[in-house]
């Protein structure tokens, strides 16, 4: 008997298909309850061994339906004698929602006094916990991703999962679209070979494209083979319409800026008209900022707390099961919260700053009234005039039910390289039998051979230009053709950098005492993670806000913060790199069409309205496929606004290319910023009689070659293609942050990443870490794809219109230009003054 089968688990006494047993029904009946269709339909295709799409609204029940078919299964199994192994595993996006699952699950499995034990493993979870769960692991796992990956590198894998039945894939949506989409996609592939059995369960209530949903759930053939049929879709209709307004302050709306300092009053009249409130920001400093001025005004006590992803884990889950016992008013948080979690009291979402997408939006929105035959009450509160078109199109987005998730990518070959090097701290591995097994991944079908041979010689060399420096060689092939680790430190290292979510560099901040003489004490407690570029610009002295509190930075000891608490009016707001969502190009169609439409302005605000209407007056507004270009002088520059309306990337690339052509027509540009709507160049040179005289070199700016020979050439000397390539090197194992017992620094990861780059530009350019590279900047930092699907569309529809001052539309760029970096009140006068000088000019 092998070992697998010696594991097989006991035979069970089946109901029929479809149907529950009655120790079920009774639970429901209790409850006054009935099993919903799509509950049944699970269970039902469960029974025949079918891989199910799940699709269905907040408070349809989809958690219960995922597990149902796996609790019935443990319910009905004859009583095992040793260790079964893993029955299902959960897999969740965030470990907050795994732990939130967990708890809603005790009730049934308790109060049914089901034969099965649920357990948590997360990065929170303890390291005792983690080995005892390799060796005596419980029925159902909820876990995260990285979990997954850890554990099938573990050499107890095939015991642990040989007799795995059901993987759930909780938000499966929120997975599939990212590199961690890619890693769970190949850790499947892993578990149907160590479980051939298998059926997997996909839940969201959020798809764009349901069919490529249901593909990524099975194992995709071979070249010769026939298509494989897709998991069976399963979509729940109805659900109460939510009631979605925009914010009507009685105060005006700003025309910059993303504090919505104008609307915390309003913002704490509403929390204070319901029983809980979720208030979804899109960045940990807007978090921080919100929270701090919240309490400032809360003149009632009201209970409201802070959770953000770098706060500590027992802050926030402190938090978790205060929301849980209805002991808060208001939560402030970011994403942190938004995917799935049931926080039965939360009444009202208000979201602060515009969503960046219908789909983002919709989920946030689902975190109220859990309940499918209830409406979800949401508050929208934009920021500034441009966020009002912005939070309008989302809303209209909400209630025809559009959906803007990104499709699905090709699998990141650095992610591939990653998880080679996990299979063979696993076990040796035979490289065909390995990409055949990588190719059943749907973001890897049809993978070349040659390019999984390359993925593997980089594991075994770093290849070509690397090849001769022995830290870069992690397997080698053996006699018998199977590749293995070259020593056993390469597990360790592999445990210790395993994922593909890269932050920027983390330092502790603890929260000390300061002695008569104002030195800070040793100990304190841990209040969570900050950047470390942003402690690099504080002094001893300076104060900033973090964790809810306004502290008072001390210095940097045992390569940890250590600050005090404090009392200060303006303290600085930590920025946390890549924070920000860009705007969809759903949602940026959206925008367009309602510039272009005057009928549909009665819609909105009445000073955002008159702003549209001067515009039109002063200047033109474009049609839903044209592209407005503005020239103007101001002060002793010249500027040009292009208004493009497709997010930020893209915005930033076409801004780096623009002064490219500038330069080379002679007019001296200076710089450039982009925000989610336009990007404005300003220049020395006089652009707006340059393109009024028709230089032919203006009149191909906007040509789509830029995307050429331009971009190569400054792609070249670019530092955001270095910036990409440390992310890649990470991930892939090149550069590892972590050693046993340290960790190295920003600044130390940036050097060895930038030295390895430029060895590779010279002397291996082709190196399927550049490659990588290239692929990641497109979709990422560059948006190409989405650039250059702008340049097709304006191809011949562009509009100059040359003022001799600045226009309405044009004064929120205009007043990001050299922003002052301050913070609190200061930065808001700033604002405000520069605001009214702008406005002046545009109005006169």
């Amino acid at each position: 008997m092998t070992a697998l089968s010696s594991r097989a688990r006991p035979t069970r006494r089946r109901t029929r298909a479809g149907t529950l047993p009655d120790q079920f029904a009774a639970w429901f009946a209790a409850r006054g309850w009935a099993p919903r269709p799509h509950q049944l339909k699970l269970l039902a295709n469960a029974a025949k061994g079918l891989s199910t799409l799940l699709i269905a609204p907040t408070g349809a029940g989809k958690t219960l339906a995922g597990f149902l078919p796996s609790l019935v299964d443990l319910a009905e199994a004859a009583p095992s004698l040793g260790p079964r192994g893993i029955h299902t595993l959960y897999v969740s996006p965030l470990k907050a929602l795994a732990v939130d699952i967990a708890r809603n699950l005790e009730a049934p499995v308790g109060e049914m006094g089901l034969p099965l034990r649920l357990e948590t493993r997360t990065g929170d979870t303890s390291q005792h916990k983690r080995r005892r769960q390799k060796y005596d692991p419980p029925d159902i796992l909820l876990t995260t991703p990285e979990q997954v990956a850890l554990l099938l590198a573990a050499p107890e894998a095939e015991r642990l999962f040989g007799g795995l039945r059901t993987v759930i894939l909780d938000e499966l949506h929120a997975m599939v679209t990212t590199k961690r989409g890619d890693l769970l996609a190949l850790d499947l592939a892993r578990l149907r070979r160590l479980a051939p059995g298998l059926t997997t369960i996909g839940l969201s209530a959020t798809v764009a494209d349901p069919d490529a949903l249901r593909a990524w759930l099975v194992p995709q053939p071979g070249e010769a083979a026939q298509p494989a049929p897709a998991a069976e879709l399963v979509v729940v209709k109805g659900g109460a319409r939510p009631d979605i307004s925009i914010l009507a302050s009685e105060n005006e709306m700003p025309w910059a800026g993303h504090t919505a300092r104008y609307a915390y009053g309003d913002i704490l009249a509403a929390i204070a008209a319901h029983r809980m409130s979720l208030i979804f920001v899109n960045t940990r400093s807007q978090a921080e900022l919100i929270f701090q001025e919240l309490w400032r005004l809360n003149e009632s006590d009201l209970p409201i707390a802070l959770h953000h992803g770098s706060l500590d884990a027992g802050q926030r889950r402190k938090v978790e099961a205060a929301m849980a016992a209805g002991l808060l008013r208001a939560v402030v948080c970011t994403s942190t919260l938004d995917l799935g979690i049931d926080w039965g009291d939360v009444d009202l979402v208000i979201h602060v700053g515009a969503p960046k997408g219908a789909s983002r939006l919709a989920q946030r929105i689902g975190r109220a009234n859990h309940r499918m035959d209830e409406p979800s009450e949401a508050l929208l509160v934009p920021a500034n005039r441009f966020e009002v078109l912005e939070c309008r199109a989302a809303l209209d987005a909400n209630y025809l039910g559009a959906q803007d998730t990104p499709p699905i990518r090709p699998g990141a070959l650095d992610v591939l390289c990653q998880h080679i090097l996990g299979m063979a701290c696993a076990a040796p591995f035979d490289a065909v039998a390995l990409h055949d097994e990588v190719a059943s991944a749907y973001p890897y079908r049809g993978l070349p051979w040659e390019t999984f041979e390359r993925a593997v010689d980089f594991v075994a060399t770093g290849g070509y230009a690397l090849r001769s420096y022995e830290r870069y060689a992690k397997i080698r092939r053996g006699k018998d053709g199977l590749w293995r680790l070259t020593h056993p430190r390469i597990a360790q290292q592999y445990r210790l950098n395993v994922g593909t979510i890269i932050e920027a560099p983390l330092l502790n901040v603890r929260l000390t005492r300061t002695s008569r003489g104002g030195v800070p004490l040793r100990g304190g407690k841990v209040l969570g993670k900050i950047e470390e570029y942003f402690i690099d610009t504080l002094a001893p002295g300076d104060t900033f806000l973090f964790a809810g509190q306004v502290l008072a930075f001390g210095g940097i000891r045992d390569n940890e913060v250590v600050a005090t608490r404090t009392a200060d009016a303006t303290p600085k707001i930590p920025i946390y790199a890549g924070g920000k969502f860009p705007l969809t190009t759903y949602l940026a169609a959206g925008v367009r069409a309602l510039i272009a439409d005057p009928r549909s302005w009665s819609r909105l605000p009445a000073d955002v309205a008159e702003w549209l209407r001067l515009q039109q007056e002063r200047s033109v507004l474009p049609r839903l496929d044209e592209l407005l270009v503005e020239t103007f002088p101001n002060g002793r520059r010249h500027y040009m606004v292009a208004y493009s309306f497709e997010g930020r990337l893209a915005h930033q690339t076409l801004g780096m290319l623009l002064t490219r052509r500038l330069e080379r027509a002679r007019l001296k540009p200076m710089g450039f910023v982009a925000t989610d709507y336009s990007v404005a160049v300003w220049a020395l040179g006089d652009l707006g009689s340059a393109f009024a005289a028709g230089d032919p070199a203006l009149a191909a700016l906007f040509d789509r070659d830029m995307l050429g020979d331009d971009l190569e050439a400054w792609m070249a000397e670019s530092y955001l293609l270095k910036r990409t390539f440390r992310n890649v090197a990470l991930i892939s194992g090149l550069i590892e942050k972590r050693h046993p017992g340290e960790e190295k620094s920003g600044r130390q990861v940036t050097v060895s990443t930038d030295l390895v780059y430029d060895v590779l530009r010279r002397h291996e350019p082709d190196h399927i870490l550049l490659q990588a590279t290239w692929a990641d900047a497109a979709t990422g930092l560059l948006d190409i794809a989405r650039l250059s699907d702008m340049l097709s569309r304006i191809d011949g529809r562009i509009i100059h219109k040359n003022l001799d001052r600045i226009s309405p539309l044009a004064v929120p760029i205009m007043m990001e230009i050299g922003k002052e970096s301050v913070g609190g009140e200061a930065r808001e006068d700033i604002l405000k003054d520069a605001a009214d000088e702008l406005v002046r000019e545009a109005m006169e």
